[in-house]
Order: structure tokens, then sequence, then C-alpha cells
């Protein structure tokens, strides 16, 4: 199993633009091989540098899995108004990719 993570710091009134984005994507994620899961997860406050930290959590079978998704004409599909938003982004996402380890 393979978690694919990305970290956004949403600039403070932000929060909610960024959230109703992803409600309302156009989603295929369910059609791609291995996918199993999908989560947006709101984090906490850092009031100091003025953002939320926010993370998109996607669940595969494999890492192979994903890194398909990553070269499919869905992903572009779903990315390609990335960017046009009304959301204020601190930096870029940063990406995180964990392979689960079984039976610990």
């Amino acid at each position: 199993m393979y978690i694919a993570m990305n970290r956004f710091k949403v600039q403070n009134g932000s929060e909610d633009a960024f959230e109703d984005v992803w409600r309302n994507r156009d989603s295929s994620l369910s059609e791609m091989k291995g996918f199993r899961e999908f989560h947006l997860l709101r984090g906490p406050v850092n009031e100091t540098e003025g953002y939320t930290l926010f993370a998109s959590h996607t669940v595969w079978a494999s890492q192979e899995d994903f890194v398909a998704w990553t070269k499919s004409e869905n992903f572009r599909a779903a990315h390609r108004n990335a960017g046009t938003s009304k959301v204020h982004y601190l930096g870029h996402p940063q990406f995180e990719g964990f392979s689960v380890v079984e039976g610990a």
C-alpha cells in the first residue's frame, strides 16, 4: 500500500475557498487502478506565519498505481485549472509519499 500526501499552507482567510475547490473539483480518482481512498485534512492554524495547514491524502494499492495516476490524462484534467482559484497559498504544495510497512 502507498500513501501520497500534499501539504498546503493556505493563507488565513482563504480556508473556505480552498475547501470549496476540493469539494467542487472534477475528480476521477475512483476510475484509476489501485485507488483506495481520499481525504482532505485540515490541520492547525499558524497565527505567527498567517496560514492554516491542509493535506490531501490518497491511499493506493501500490506506488506504481500512484505514479500511473500522475502520468494519466485524468491527472492532467484534474489539475488543469490549478492556480486559477481565489485561494492564496504560502509557497508551493509539499509532496510526501509513504510505503506502508506491512505487519507493523
